[in-house]
């Protein structure tokens, strides 16, 4: 990624925190609070940005079987989330090297259809398997999810800010 002049380089990521941030998002998820239509998908959100930011380490395999997890936990129908979070991964992979480029409000109306679309997914599945519309609120998830991405962006990036461990030999 081509840093902005004047910010510094991003530490590599740690593995073990892709992986701890996915479980925190599936455990979010998996809460019991009163599913509103209008909530948002917190794992959809880690999902693009991990895709987005570690495209080789987090794809859509991950994605599906995330998925999985997600209609065996909600009893729905079998690969609803899991086609939902593929076409997202697939999305964030294919957006990847053009989303970094803007800053990330920007970054925010740009994963805004991709959310979009993954709700949508959703939505038709349920509706072609014989399910009832959930309403009007259910369009405005994507639009929070959008709103989540700075703060998601935030946060996840915060452990590769930290500062290089000082050594005499290295000018950084």
């Amino acid at each position: 990624m081509i840093m902005p002049r004047g910010e510094p380089l991003l530490l590599p990521v740690n593995p073990v925190f892709i992986v701890a941030s996915l479980a925190a998002g599936l455990a979010i998820n998996l809460l019991p609070l009163g599913r509103v239509v209008w909530m948002p998908d917190v794992l959809m959100v880690l999902l693009v940005f991990w895709g987005v930011h570690q495209p080789l380490r987090i794809g859509m395999g991950v994605a599906f079987l995330l998925g999985l997890c997600m209609d065996v936990s909600q009893s729905a129908l079998l690969g609803q989330h899991a086609l939902a979070y593929t076409v997202l991964s697939f999305g964030a992979i294919a957006i990847h090297r053009r989303l970094l480029w803007f800053s990330v409000p920007s970054q925010a109306l740009q994963v805004l259809p991709l959310f979009a679309l993954a709700h949508a997914t959703e939505l038709l599945l349920r509706m072609v398997s014989g399910g009832i519309f959930p309403g009007l609120w259910s369009f405005l998830a994507p639009l929070i999810e959008a709103l989540l991405w700075p703060l998601a962006s935030w946060v996840l990036l915060a452990p590769q800010r930290r500062p290089p461990d000082s050594d005499q030999n290295r000018p950084l």
